[in-house]
């Protein structure tokens, strides 16, 4: 479990709290502290996380930080802001443990903290659109930060390729479009958590969003275009 994190000790709180409750506890926790002034790093370890500090701002290096000290086969990755059911690991272990198991899985969520009349419609358009363009951008399923896990093998191959330079990125659209069209990525719409609003509130932060997004697919059509992402994904089998 991996969770990059910068100046946000009561959401980080909220989230490693839920994380306590799980009917099935994950095998390790590990807050990467991406260079806090607060408390981020003191609730961490308060609440038994295992600390990581990544002195480089941005969350592409927290993010890889993370997962490189991780030490369990799946990897499993939430946002200091997430908060997850008490069955998320228990569903998380189940997805990845099956038979068909993919490489990587993601989910979906709600918003919270914005106007009752605001939450739904945010959710829909922000995470709607965030899927279904990307999907055409991608070829395949895009991960989603605040609701995914990664096979740590998978993440061992694709290492040396992620865009950890630039801040200005979004890490997990990032490495869904690394991991690439031939490894199998899953939504699971099942898979469903809490996420705080403030992402998505007021317009400089739908354009800095908006902004990134098309940073980070830009950057990876130079190494693999769409029509080729395509034709490899629908490439017959065998």
């Amino acid at each position: 479990m991996v969770i990059p994190a910068r100046d946000d000790a009561p959401a980080l709180r909220v989230c490693l709290t839920a994380l306590a409750g799980q009917s099935t506890a994950p095998a390790e926790v590990i807050v990467v502290d991406n260079g806090s002034t607060d408390g981020t790093a003191a609730v961490a370890a308060e609440l038994g996380a295992r600390v990581v500090h990544e002195p480089v701002a941005g969350i592409p290096r927290a993010a890889a930080a993370g997962y490189d000290a991780a030490t369990g086969d799946v990897v499993a990755r939430l946002d200091a802001d997430t908060v997850v059911g008490p069955d998320w690991v228990e569903r998380i272990a189940e997805i990845m443990g099956a038979d068909d198991a993919p490489v990587a899985v993601t989910g979906t969520g709600r918003f919270y903290g914005l106007p009752a009349a605001a939450a739904r419609p945010a959710t829909w358009a922000y995470l709607g659109a965030y899927y279904l363009l990307c999907h055409a951008a991608l070829g395949h399923h895009a991960l989603w930060g605040s609701n995914m896990a990664v096979r740590r093998s998978a993440w061992d191959e694709v290492r040396a390729a992620v865009h950890t330079e630039d801040p200005e990125l979004h890490d997990d659209l990032d490495l869904a479009f690394v991991l690439g069209p031939h490894r199998r990525i899953v939504l699971d719409r099942t898979l469903r958590v809490r996420v705080s609003g403030r992402s998505v509130r007021g317009r400089a932060q739908w354009r800095r969003r908006m902004r990134r997004a098309w940073r980070t697919i830009l950057l990876n059509w130079e190494d693999l275009p769409p029509w080729e992402r395509w034709a490899v994904r629908l490439r017959p089998s065998g």
